[in-house]
Formats: C-alpha cells, sequence, structure tokens
C-alpha cells in the first residue's frame, strides 16, 4: 500500500535446516506435518508496526496495543523514535514495547510482514513471508526477518521458484481452519503460474485448501479485500456497504453473493453477514463524496484485533458512531478504540494496513459454532467445541446464566473422543429466558484459555423464543419485517430477501412448499437492526409457488414466491 520509495538495505541471509529450537533460521521450504495459519481474532504476542509517516496514527495504535501485547517498533532510528512518541505524542512506553533500529521503505507493514503459521494445528509456530509486490522495497522486505530473530521464530519464505508467490497482507485472511479469503489480485501479480499451482502452493505453505478469490473493486486502486471486508469469527464475515449503485457497491454485493451461493462457513452452515457502512469522504462545501467521484476509499473494515481490543479507523463524520455500535453488537466485550485515520486514509490504508499480528507460541485453540434461537422449552440445548493444547486438554467448562449480574453456573464438557471435540448441555429453559454463555479449557501443562476470548465480559447468547401474544409494538415490527419484497419475483436464480427490523432480532428464515413442509432453511439466528439481506438459489427446486417464512419471537410472516 502506499507509493513512497526509500532507502535501498541489504541483508544477508543463512540457511540452515529447518528446526523448532528457540533459535530463529530462515528456510524456503516448509516443515512437515499439518498447517494451519491462525485468524486475525485468536491470542497474539506481539503486534508489529514500522514507524515513519503518519505518526499521530502510528503512536494512537502504540498507546492502546501495549495494554494488550508486545508491540515491536521498527524505526530508522531507535532512539528518535522513543523521543517522538514520548514527547510528540504523549505516549507512556511501557514494559511491552520493544522500539528496534532497523531500515525501512514504508510503514504498509501488512503487506510485507509475515503471517503466523502453526504445525499440527497448535504446536510450533512459524512466519510466512511471501515475496513483496515491491521489488524496489529492499529495506521493507528485510523486516520479517528482524521480528522473527527478535522472537525466536523461524521464518519460511515463498521466494524461491517453483514455490514463489508474490502476494500482501491486506489481500488475504484466514478463518483458521484453512478457508482464506482473497481479491483476484493474488492471480494477477503471479500471471506465471495457474490458479492451480498458486493453491498448492498456499495449502504446501500455509494450509490453506480452500481459497476464495474475488473480482477485484473497479474504485479500489489496491485490490485489497481489507478495505472492504473482514471476518470477525469463523462463520461471520463483515461486509463494507455503499448506498445503491455507488463506486463499488455493486461488485461488492456481486462477490457477497458469489460467496453465499459457492461456499459454506467451516461448519457447513452458511455464512452469517454482517454490514457496516462505507462512509463517504467531504468535499470542500461538506458535500458527501465517495471514491468514483473524487472521494477517499474510506473504511471500517480495515479494524485490527489485538487480544481483547479492537483498533478502528474513524473519519470525524456522522458514520463513526454506527461504526463503533456495529463493532460492539458483533464483538461483545471487546474494548473498540476509535483512531482518527482522516489523514492516512487518502494514501488508501488504514490501521490494519500499518500493522501485523504474531501469534502467541502456546495457542490454546478453542472453536464453537454458537447456538441459535429456539423454541424448545423442554429438551438441554448441546454445546459443542474443538478444544486442543499440545499437552493435551486437562478440563473443559460451559459456562451459563440468564444473568450476567447472578454470575454465571457451570457445568464440566466430557471428551467425545472424536477430534479434539468436548461437548456438555445448558438445560431447558422457559419462553422468553436469553442464555448466555461461554467456554473454558485448561490444558496439561495449566495455560487457561476462554473463547470468545473476552469472556465472561463477552459471550455467546441465544433467545428461547415466546409464541405467546403479540403486542401493538411487536405487530409493528413484524409488519415492517418485508419492508422490501423478495425480488426477483417470479425467479430462475438468485434470489435477494432483504429483511428490515427497526430492532434487533432473532429470526429464522426458511422457505415451505404450499403444503408447509420446509423445503430449505435460509438462516437462523440474529439480524441488526435495520436492513439484513438473504439469497436463495432455487437452482434446485421444482417450478412452482413456495413460501418464504420468517419466524421470530412476534409470531410469523409469510410471502409467496413463484419459482419458473
Amino acid at each position: 500500500m502506499g507509493l513512497r520509495l526509500l532507502s535501498i538495505a541489504l541483508i544477508l541471509v543463512v540457511f540452515r535446516p529447518f528446526q523448532t529450537s528457540c533459535q530463529s533460521v530462515i528456510l524456503d521450504t516448509p516443515p512437515s506435518g499439518t498447517l494451519r495459519t491462525s485468524a486475525e481474532w485468536e491470542e497474539i504476542q506481539a503486534l508489529v508496526v514500522t514507524w515513519r509517516d503518519y505518526k499521530a496514527t502510528l503512536a494512537e495504535i502504540i498507546r492502546f496495543a501495549q495494554e494488550e501485547c508486545k508491540v515491536i517498533v521498527h524505526a530508522t532510528n531507535a532512539a528518535t523514535a522513543a523521543s517522538e512518541l514520548t514527547n510528540t505524542y504523549n505516549v507512556a512506553l511501557g514494559p511491552n514495547v520493544q522500539i528496534v533500529s532497523q531500515p525501512n521503505n514504508s510503514l504498509w507493514i501488512r503487506d510485507y510482514g509475515a503471517n503466523s503459521v502453526y504445525i499440527n494445528d497448535v504446536d510450533s509456530l512459524f512466519l510466512l513471508d511471501w515475496k513483496y509486490n515491491r521489488p524496489s522495497r529492499v529495506a521493507d522486505d528485510s523486516i520479517p526477518r528482524r521480528y522473527a530473530r527478535l522472537l525466536n521464530l523461524n521464518l519460511v519464505q515463498t521466494t524461491v521458484e517453483p514455490n514463489l508467490i508474490v502476494h500482501t497482507g491486506g489481500n488475504y485472511m484466514s478463518d483458521g481452519f484453512g478457508t482464506a479469503f482473497s481479491s483476484e489480485l493474488i492471480l494477477e501479480e503471479n500471471p506465471t503460474k495457474t490458479e492451480v499451482q498458486i493453491d498448492q502452493i498456499m495449502e504446501n505453505y500455509m494450509g490453506t485448501d480452500r481459497y476464495i478469490k474475488m473480482p477485484v473493486l473497479p474504485y479500489d486502486g489496491i485490490h485489497h479485500i481489507d478495505m472492504h471486508m473482514k471476518l470477525l469469527d469463523e462463520e461471520t464475515l463483515l461486509w463494507a456497504k455503499y448506498p445503491t449503485g455507488v463506486a463499488d457497491g455493486p461488485q461488492i454485493e456481486a462477490n457477497l453473493m458469489y460467496v453465499l451461493d459457492n461456499y459454506t462457513s467451516v461448519f457447513g452452515t452458511p455464512y452469517k453477514i454482517k454490514r457496516v457502512v462505507a462512509p463517504p469522504d467531504y468535499s470542500g462545501n461538506g458535500s458527501a463524496i465517495y471514491p468514483n467521484n473524487g472521494g477517499d476509499y474510506r473504511t471500517y473494515s480495515n479494524a485490527v484485533f489485538v487480544n481483547g481490543t479492537v483498533l478502528l479507523p474513524t473519519y470525524g463524520g456522522p458514520f463513526d458512531t454506527t461504526a463503533v455500535r456495529v463493532f460492539k453488537e458483533n464483538l461483545p466485550g471487546y474494548r473498540i478504540v476509535p483512531i482518527d485515520c482522516q489523514s492516512i486514509i487518502a494514501a488508501s490504508g488504514a490501521i490494519h494496513c500499518i500493522t501485523h499480528s504474531v501469534g502467541v507460541n502456546d495457542p490454546l485453540l478453542i472453536s464453537h459454532q454458537a447456538l441459535n434461537d429456539t423454541y424448545d422449552t423442554e429438551n438441554p440445548y448441546p454445546v459443542n467445541a474443538l478444544i486442543k493444547h499440545r499437552s493435551g486438554i486437562q478440563s473443559a467448562t460451559l459456562y451459563y446464566t440468564s444473568d450476567t449480574l447472578a454470575g454465571f453456573s457451570s457445568v464440566s464438557m466430557t471428551e467425545t473422543g472424536v477430534n479434539d471435540n468436548w461437548t456438555a448441555s445448558i438445560p431447558a429453559q422457559e419462553a422468553g429466558t436469553k442464555i448466555y454463555y461461554y467456554i473454558q479449557g485448561i490444558s496439561e501443562t495449566g495455560k487457561i484459555q476462554v473463547r470468545p476470548l473476552t469472556a465472561p465480559q463477552g459471550r455467546w447468547d441465544f433467545l428461547v423464543l415466546d409464541t405467546g401474544t403479540v403486542t401493538s409494538v411487536q405487530k409493528d415490527i413484524l409488519d415492517k419485517l418485508f419492508s422490501v419484497s423478495a425480488f426477483p419475483n417470479p425467479t430462475a436464480g438468485l434470489t435477494c430477501i432483504p429483511v428490515f427490523t427497526p430492532d434487533g432480532l432473532s429470526i429464522n428464515l426458511e422457505v415451505l412448499d404450499v403444503t408447509g413442509r420446509l423445503v430449505k432453511q435460509i438462516y437462523q439466528g440474529e439480524i441488526s437492526s435495520g436492513e439484513a439481506r438473504f439469497y436463495l438459489q432455487p437452482g434446485d427446486l421444482q417450478s412452482g409457488i413456495y413460501l418464504i417464512r420468517a419466524q421470530t419471537r412476534f409470531g410469523d410472516r409469510i410471502q409467496k414466491l413463484i419459482v419458473n
């Protein structure tokens, strides 16, 4: 990202066989074993940045990130950087901040930094460094080697044929379980390789066995997906939303349809889609302008996870408050820290672009698909989770409550004996009860981890739905559920179903035949206030009349759909 070029520095590298000791080595071939690239919301030991340009933004990142993990700052002169941070930007430098003198060309470390990859899911950590797409920035390209040495981590590179891959961190996101997203820039920057070859290299070096690529956006000049989307967890994707027909809005919507139509989450269920507005820039007279008419490419998705904190780019406009709310609603318990990016965004980047994360050496991995709302008041609610540590799991506990002020009840989870899965159940509850819960794992070596990472302040929740009397206020909400009809209707292909509600709501959206038989589940879960859009691919339905039913705690709403 960015267009600046500075000095060139050459660093000699000694290549030695792969090792898992604390001495850092650099390799061109991946280690043996199953590989797993860490997701950005996982626990990290360090955040790395480069101190140059847009220092006010960098200073705020360092100010808050040091409260969560180690912060490694690469600066042309470490002493000067420390003085600037302390005296100019009033950042109290704590023991977590390590400033090192290191030649550099730019601050866009997301693109030239290295990704965290684990052997056998939770075992030895190494850093994976692609060939940087800015070959003249030799000093930048050397920085991953520097912080790999500082952290005593092995560095594996895809910089030598036949496994050479040109890639950038802003155009890569992993779900932590083998699925990754990029724009088709990855194909454009590797013209001598087929897509099959690229996919194979990504699998060999990063464990990416499902690589989702989307068309580039016409007004995003850098074509990096972190400018318009973000993974919030294994099944939740945050996507930017422009006004209808504006700037990259049409291509973003087409890309979203492509993902929903062709892929499911690691749990085998449709992705949950959350939307955040793509805010406009403003002209000298205060008029809103977008990238298609000269405005900066402002983005909220260019945020970064730093353990229990999310650093969120903001721009001083009226949409900042809404963006903070969207992040808080979808990441409960996280501290959402707004950081002014009005200056840096003109260079086509924000917070994610100028930071990179390093996973912890000793991860305790917990993965769980959040429970959906239910009408069941008679049967317990099973909670299943993958819980894994290299030493093994000593114990796992499920915590739940219907009143967070009263504290949480606990129940021991039992290992199923299959693929590191553990299970326990929440007792059946009365209709109208909202249940909050989280999971804790303890390794054989004594490490404790929770999921969500911010528990108990952050937790999952679900509602035991009530099918009782609908009040006038509830009826008003129900009447607005389908304020826009499904389209196209009649349909022969991908069908959009907008659902509008003035308040957050749990919904079960499904397709029935005319006899009332369930034909297809579209979505089950929470939707935020405003408009949520769902998609139906009726290709496997016979021609005829179907019913789209929205079930809510306020009652049902049904709409007719004709399939040709």
